[in-house]
């Protein structure tokens, strides 16, 4: 079973920057769409981003292209750049891998985003 683990999350102030990771192992990045999701409480987990196996790129209509999602197959890794960011960003963001039989969650890292 592929194991995900998020890090990276942390606190910083309106219009800074973080970069999560998402370190993949027990299996190849490289069978997997992955996905950046984010929950607050009381709140549905919701979408954020997502990168296909070829390297394709999407996006929630929020991120308005301040957020980079990028994958490293040689690491087993996937990024998030987030840029300029908003105390409507705080949340519990979740890395998830999606292959052809299988999916799984990573535990999540804590962004707060004050002043």
């Amino acid at each position: 079973q592929v194991q995900l683990v998020e890090s990276g999350g942390g606190l910083v102030q309106p219009g800074g920057s973080l970069r999560l990771s998402c370190a993949v192992s027990r299996s190849s990045i490289n069978d997997y769409n992955m996905a950046w999701y984010r929950q607050v409480p009381g709140k549905e987990r919701e979408f954020v981003a997502r990168i296909t196996t070829t390297g394709k790129a999407q996006y929630a209509d929020f991120v308005q292209a301040r957020f980079t999602i990028s994958r490293d197959n040689a690491k087993n890794t996937v990024f998030l750049q987030m840029n300029s960011l908003k105390p409507e960003d705080t949340a519990v963001y979740y890395c998830n891998a999606r292959g052809v039989v299988s999916s799984a969650w990573g535990q999540g890292t804590q962004v707060t985003v004050s002043s």
